[in-house]
């Protein structure tokens, strides 16, 4: 069984690929079939599919799930 990723929102999670601001830090504004998240460098806010959004994350970097 494959393992799954349970993103939440507020979370920073680290993509693969650097905005052009040179930040690489996103958080998550809104779950569901489209993640929207926001740069944490410039505020510049995206509405990414879900799939590429979990091919590009390479890490959580803080978790909204650890504070609860």
């Amino acid at each position: 069984m494959a393992d799954f990723v349970r993103y939440h929102i507020g979370d920073v999670v680290q993509l693969k690929k650097a905005h052009p601001c040179g930040s690489n830090e996103w958080e998550v504004l809104r779950i569901g079939v489209d993640f929207v998240i926001r740069c944490c460098g410039c505020g510049h806010r995206v509405m990414v599919p879900r799939p590429k959004f979990e091919k590009s994350v390479k890490k959580i970097i803080h978790s909204a799930a650890a504070e609860e």
